[in-house]
């Protein structure tokens, strides 16, 4: 994320007083840029997402930031999800190049050629994954139902969770994906403290690349994690903090 300044935090907050509105809840200070970006972060970021295409639509907008800030890609995101059937691997992975060079004139969007292709060589490469889960099913046999690594079981698993049901996660991009993660979140007090990428992330983001995913890298994958929920960068007394429920005051989530 692009972060806002603290001037501009408590410019809100003195803004809020003066109006004698309640004060607004503790927010990272990019969450207060705009109202958009502050229903962002209350109503969504942070909050497990595990289902296939969710998970493709964020990869892909991942993508289309890089050099950007969130707040142009989630001000296209409609559009986006126009452009691109909904973000439908199958129908993103039939796209010709008419339709590559259509969205590379489509103003509504970000008009970035590689960053199209990278979005159309995702799709197939979430199909591809989609492959693998089916072979195993069909023929099982001892490595089947591996990632393009051999390393990263494709089954759905349920990832358990203090504060709720467990996660169920579905096979394929999802398993792949939620398999990293970590055991531990951080815990930071200002923004300072939050970390812009891991081991962790580092090593999702090599793994998608040896599965033919593009336009994604240690840090991408870390901001990637913090929006679904498998890492929780929220700060210690943020209203938000334990969203997702599978970490604990300390940081940790459960073994089992």
């Amino acid at each position: 994320m692009q972060p806002t300044t603290e001037a501009q935090e408590q410019t809100v907050q003195e803004e809020i007083a003066q109006e004698g509105r309640a004060p607004e809840p503790p927010r990272t200070p990019w969450a207060s840029a705009s109202a958009m970006m502050r229903a962002y972060y209350d109503q969504e970021w942070g909050l497990p997402v595990t289902d296939e295409r969710g998970l493709y639509e964020r990869l892909c907008l991942e993508g289309f930031q890089a050099g950007l800030s969130w707040a142009t890609v989630l001000s296209r995101r409609e559009a986006f999800r126009a452009a691109f059937d909904g973000f439908d691997p199958e129908a993103v992975a039939a796209f010709d190049e008419a339709r590559i060079a259509a969205l590379a004139e489509d103003a509504s969007i970000i008009r970035s050629r590689p960053k199209i292709t990278a979005a159309v060589s995702n799709a197939r490469a979430v199909l591809d994954l989609r492959r693998r889960v089916r072979e195993a099913e069909d023929h099982p046999r001892p490595g089947a139902g591996l990632d393009a690594t051999g390393t990263v079981p494709l089954a759905g698993f349920a990832l358990p969770r203090w504060a709720a049901e467990p996660l169920r996660i579905p096979p394929g991009l999802p398993a792949l994906i939620w398999s990293f993660c970590p055991q531990r979140t951080p815990r930071p007090e200002s923004p300072e403290q939050v970390p812009t990428c891991s081991a962790v992330s580092a090593s999702l983001a090599t793994t998608l690349k040896r599965n033919s995913f593009r336009f994604i890298g240690p840090t991408s994958a870390y901001a990637l994690m913090e929006a679904i929920g498998m890492v929780d960068t929220h700060w210690l007394g943020s209203h938000r903090r334990g969203v997702s429920g599978i970490f604990d005051q300390d940081g940790i989530r459960p073994l089992s």
